[in-house]
């Protein structure tokens, strides 16, 4: 009973108080473009997911294999930010 409770708070904090993409503002455009019409809110939400979980397995083996094995994490910066000069489209 208190480890489905526990389930219970992880979630509920995740989802209203740590919501990645609310409080980073990613995909907020996306978001508030598609969610009038459930079916393409439901899209936009299954493709932000799709790019976030592809992003995370192209930087995972680099942060992991190559910056942390070698010491080297002080350059996240500089290797995870070679486009920070692109323009949103919003």
């Amino acid at each position: 009973m208190e480890a489905l409770r526990t389930l219970i708070i992880i979630l509920l904090t995740s989802v209203l108080v740590n919501n990645y993409v609310l409080s980073r503002f990613l995909g907020i455009c996306p978001f508030l473009g598609v969610s009038k019409k459930l079916n393409q809110a439901v899209g936009m939400g299954v493709a932000v997911i799709f790019v976030m979980l592809m992003a995370t397995a192209a930087t995972w083996p680099i942060q992991t294999y190559l910056l942390d094995r070698f010491g080297l994490g002080y350059e996240n910066y500089r290797v995870y930010s070679r486009n920070s000069r692109a323009r949103s489209a919003c």
